[in-house]
C-alpha cells in the first residue's frame, strides 16, 4: 500500500509539474497543437491604416496596420486576430484584457503614455483640413466661425478644442466625410494620410495645412502596462520593417487603395 501510494504521488507530483510549466510557459502553440494568437484591438474607419474589405490581410480586415500586425503574430509563430471597436474604447480594452495590443493610427501623447506602454514608432502624420474646393479656409484660423467636423477620439478632436472652436464629433471618418460632402459642415479635421485617402475617393474636396498650429506626430502600438515580453517582440518587427523598408512599401500600396467595403459605412 505504501508503494502504491509513493508511486501515485510520484505521478501527481509529475503532472502537477508539466501543469505549472505549461501555465508559465510563452508557448506559442495552445495544448491541441493549434497556434497562439495575439488578439489585436483596431478601429476600422482609418483608411489607408485600418478598413474593411472585400478581401483583406486578416480576415475581411485590411490595411497598413492590418500588414503590420499580421507580420507581428507571424514573426512570433503566432495568429494576429482583430477586434473591431470605436476608437476611445481600445485603451480601456487595453486595461481589462480584451485585447493584447492596439493598433490604429494611435498617436503618441504624454496623456495615452500614462495609460499604456507605446512601442517604437511606425509612421509619421500631421492634422490637417479637409475642405471643398471653393471654401476660403487658408489656415487653422480661418476656422473660427466655421462649422467644424471631427471624428471622436481621434487627435484631430484635441486639436481644435485647444484652438478653443466649437466642433460637431462623429464616431466614423465616413460619416464626417459625407457631411462635408452634403454640404452640411465646412471642414472636417483629420490626419493627414487619412485625409489623402478621403480627398482621392470624393470629388470636389482638397487638403489645407497649417503647420504653425499642427503639429508632426508619431503613430505607434500600444500595450497594457508593464506587459514588456509583447512589447519587445511587437518592437522587433517594426525595427525589421523599418530597416527593410516594408513599412514604406506598406504606405505606397495602401495610399492607391480603392477597394474599400462600402457597407462598412453601415456597421
Amino acid at each position: 500500500m505504501k508503494k502504491f501510494t509513493k508511486i501515485l504521488s510520484t505521478v501527481v507530483a509529475a503532472a502537477l509539474m508539466a501543469v505549472t510549466f505549461t501555465a508559465c510557459g510563452d508557448s506559442s502553440s495552445t495544448s491541441d497543437g493549434k497556434k497562439g494568437s495575439i488578439k489585436f484591438g483596431t478601429n476600422a474607419e482609418f483608411p489607408p491604416f485600418e478598413f474593411v474589405a472585400s478581401k483583406g490581410v486578416i480576415g475581411e480586415f485590411d490595411g497598413i496596420d492590418m500588414a503590420i500586425a499580421k507580420q507581428i503574430a507571424e514573426d512570433n509563430d503566432k495568429e494576429a486576430k482583430i477586434e473591431n471597436m470605436e476608437f476611445d474604447s481600445l485603451l480601456v480594452a487595453l486595461d481589462n484584457g480584451k485585447i493584447d495590443a492596439a493598433i490604429a493610427g494611435m498617436t503618441v501623447t504624454d496623456e495615452r503614455k500614462e495609460k499604456v506602454d507605446f512601442s517604437e514608432t511606425y509612421y509619421n502624420a500631421k492634422q490637417v483640413m479637409i475642405v471643398k474646393e471653393s471654401s476660403d479656409i487658408a489656415k487653422a484660423s480661418d476656422m473660427a466661425d466655421k462649422k467644424i467636423v471631427v471624428i471622436q477620439g481621434y487627435t484631430g478632436e484635441t486639436c481644435v478644442k485647444k484652438l478653443g472652436y466649437a466642433y460637431q464629433s462623429f464616431k466614423k471618418g465616413t460619416e464626417a466625410i459625407m457631411e462635408l460632402v452634403n454640404g452640411k459642415c465646412d471642414v472636417v479635421v483629420i490626419d493627414s494620410a487619412t485625409a489623402d485617402k478621403y480627398v482621392k475617393d470624393n470629388e470636389g474636396l482638397k487638403i489645407v495645412e497649417d503647420n504653425t498650429e499642427f503639429e508632426n506626430e508619431e503613430y505607434a502600438i500600444a500595450v497594457k502596462k508593464g506587459n514588456k515580453e509583447l512589447l519587445d517582440q511587437i518592437n522587433k518587427t517594426i525595427k525589421k520593417m523599418k530597416d527593410d523598408g516594408k513599412i514604406s512599401e506598406l504606405s505606397a500600396k495602401y495610399a492607391d487603395v480603392t477597394d474599400t467595403d462600402s457597407s462598412s459605412e453601415s456597421k
